[in-house]
């Protein structure tokens, strides 16, 4: 499996989401087997956030690392943008290590800007690391022109990854985002990488995606994934409630689609040629 260097972290380029996760009791057995599974195949990396079900998805990560050497996992937590002071981020971050069953998170996340000044945040932020609560920060669903500007910041520099939508459908962030931060070494984390599990089929009922899965034998799912893992320093974090498709998705992320079938796919899903607005969901 591809890896990529996040700070002095060298990380398995697929991990694990849990959007959606904790929210039903009945899900709860097999979500957390699904996690077992990740982590029993080394996908040690797990993203969540205190949103996600108003931190029921952090305590079933929680719940579910439990049984596993703190140490060997990559646990990535986000704040909301209301949370964002030094004070209220403190608190936040008290509460999700709380849930989580840990007394550090290996990356923290501010999930989108709000109204708190970018230096108050950052400033938080550097403290909770000198304080060892958090060892990196980072931030999510910031495009370009945020980027630069908190790269102007006191501390900026210390910015770790960046976390936006990015999958065969959503390729705005290939104009400008991406190859910034392909430059400086700045991993970019990949949210929905299979477009939500492709809901209207517009990428998974493709006729190109389909004879690309026929060829390799995988799901119009897992050429999705694959297309993703395709780049350097991408971390995609698909989200599953079911260890059979944590299967898959590892087997995609082992799997290389060739150059005329990327190609092929930039065909039908063309690569932009201009800059677009950020996509968010």
């Amino acid at each position: 499996m591809q890896q990529i260097k996040l700070k002095r972290a060298l990380l398995p380029a697929l991990g694990m989401g849990t959007w959606h996760m904790g929210d039903q009791p009945t899900k709860r057995t097999a979500e957390i087997q699904a996690l077992h599974y990740g982590l029993d195949h080394g996908l040690t990396v797990i993203d969540t956030a205190e949103m996600y079900g108003n931190g029921r998805s952090e305590s079933l990560v929680g719940a579910a690392i439990r049984p596993y050497q703190r140490q060997d996992l990559f646990v990535i937590s986000k704040f909301l943008p209301q949370n964002a002071t030094p004070q209220r981020m403190r608190q936040s971050l008290l509460a999700s290590l709380k849930r989580l069953g840990t007394d550090y998170l290996d990356l923290y996340l501010l999930h989108w800007r709000g109204r708190v000044p970018l230096a108050a945040t950052v400033a938080g932020l550097e403290t909770l690391k000198r304080e060892g609560k958090i060892h990196y920060w980072g931030v999510s669903n910031f495009d370009q022109v945020d980027l630069l500007e908190l790269q102007q910041i006191t501390g900026g520099q210390h910015l770790a990854a960046n976390e936006d939508l990015y999958n065969l459908g959503a390729r705005g962030v290939e104009f400008d985002v991406l190859p910034w931060q392909q430059k400086r070494a700045l991993p970019l984390i990949a949210y929905s990488p299979i477009a939500q599990g492709d809901v209207r089929g517009n990428l998974t009922g493709n006729k190109v995606v389909q004879q690309i899965a026929a060829a390799h034998q995988l799901t119009a799912y897992q050429v999705l994934l694959a297309w993703t893992l395709r780049q350097p320093q991408v971390l995609a974090i698909p989200q599953t409630s079911n260890w059979q498709h944590m299967q898959a998705n590892i087997a995609a992320a082992d799997s290389t689609l060739t150059a005329s079938e990327l190609a092929a796919l930039n065909q039908e899903f063309p690569a932009p040629t201009h800059k677009q607005p950020l996509e968010i969901i």
